[in-house]
């Protein structure tokens, strides 16, 4: 981003473009551009379907920003690759094509300084813009004509294939299964069958419309390895040459895996599978079993928020509970390790709750078969018992997590740098 006072074009020294631009726009014998930027950057709302965000709020965000930062050492094609982000970004085409439009209002050549205002301009709305949502029901829904169930096994595998050819179409998939140009005569095709057997010993899996129906293992474990295969295309160009077609480089991982995670785990809840894919913590793209939203929230602040000193335990308790065959001894070991962790901040409960409070986290571990495993503890309880106290020591190790922070900003204030 250009962030001088001013700069000089053709000899003659001129104002920053960014308010060189508003200025222009304030003043009214002067013309920018098509209306439709002026209105644009005026504060006109962005609503409506042309403007949903097909993409979480998050990655865009950070796309966005990316290329946004990188606007002086843009190379030629820096509007291009920008277009190519915002038509993914988008249920519709209103934001490219409105990018491309501000070439032609710019004060500089190129436009790029009214594009660079464009785009700023909607990374700062983007909390307000509208995401992309379903349909909403139609007339047999609605009517009652056709009555509701949940997609079967092979139906759900269906629909996730389709997910995965809309990123292979896009590109993501371009650099573990790079296309062979048709002028390049050296190089040979990657078969894709065995890149998935090296990851999951299972031969013959693409094409995946081909190898369909599957067992849930081989099935979950395809989903997996193509969370560990993505990449998002932050450049692409056209070869017309005998049908040629797109050709994609400058892959970026991080972005594709949080789009792959966010699209998959919401055909996986539409389709009733009780399982999403981990979006943080050691076993982040890792499937699973899936809790209620409140309860996903609360491991979601835990994995952010964690101190270092106390961050890799909690991470490894939250992976070894909510693993998808997690076993009860596995269950029994996450809540040992909240408890070490509570344990150390024994002190600080003793503090702020009332004494028969803080006691009681440590009774229940210690007399029924959690954490000593003595002859005299309590066994023969339900292992819903050990869910219990799992999401206990989660919320209470969250509650210590604040009570840190709180004690750590009024030290700051007492004493600052």
């Amino acid at each position: 981003m250009i962030t001088s006072d001013a700069k000089r074009i053709g000899g003659v020294r001129h104002p920053a473009p960014r308010q060189a631009l508003r200025s222009a726009l304030r003043t009214p014998r002067l013309k920018v551009g098509p209306s439709r930027l002026s209105r644009y950057i005026q504060a006109v709302a962005f609503a409506g379907a042309d403007y949903q965000l097909a993409w979480p709020r998050d990655v865009f965000r950070a796309e966005a920003t990316y290329f946004l930062e990188r606007l002086q050492t843009a190379q030629p094609d820096w509007s291009d690759r920008v277009a190519f982000m915002l038509e993914e970004a988008f249920a519709g085409p209103a934001p490219r094509d409105d990018f491309m439009a501000a070439a032609t209002s710019g004060l500089l050549p190129g436009g790029q300084d009214a594009q660079e205002l464009l785009l700023g301009d909607l990374i700062k709305r983007a909390d307000s813009l509208a995401p992309a949502s379903p349909p909403k029901p139609y007339w047999p829904d609605r009517h009652g004509a056709r009555s509701p169930h949940l997609a079967s096994t092979q139906s759900a595998q269906r629909r996730w294939v389709r997910l995965v050819g809309q990123f292979h179409t896009r590109g993501y998939l371009d650099n573990a299964f790079p296309g062979v140009c048709v002028d390049d005569h050296t190089s040979d095709r990657v078969d894709e069958s065995e890149i998935l057997e090296e990851h999951l010993g299972i031969p013959e899996l693409w094409p995946l419309q081909q190898s369909l129906p599957w067992d849930n293992e081989t099935w979950f474990g395809l989903i997996e390895v193509l969370h560990d295969l993505v990449a998002r295309p932050r450049r692409r160009w056209w070869h017309p040459y005998a049908g040629c077609g797109w050709h994609y480089s400058e892959f970026a991982i991080e972005p594709a895996r949080r789009l792959y995670r966010w699209k998959t785990n919401q055909l996986l809840d539409l389709c009733a599978v009780r399982l999403r894919l981990a979006t943080e913590g050691e076993d982040t793209g890792r499937l699973v079993a899936r809790t209620d939203e409140a309860r996903g929230e609360l491991l979601d602040r835990l994995l952010t928020n964690a101190g270092p000193a106390v961050s890799e335990r909690i991470s490894h308790a939250i992976a070894l509970f909510r693993a998808r065959d997690a076993t009860i001894e596995d269950k029994r070991s996450a809540a040992i390790a909240l408890a070490g962790i509570l344990e150390e901040r024994r002190p600080l409960l003793r503090e702020r709750l009332f004494r028969k409070d803080e006691g009681a986290l440590f009774q229940i571990a210690n007399e029924f078969d959690i954490r000593h495993r003595s002859a005299s503890q309590k066994s023969d309880y339900d292992p819903a018992f050990l869910d219990w106290i799992f999401w206990w020591y989660a919320g209470t190790v969250e509650l210590t997590e604040s009570l840190l922070a709180q004690r750590r900003s009024s030290d700051m204030q007492l004493h600052p740098p």
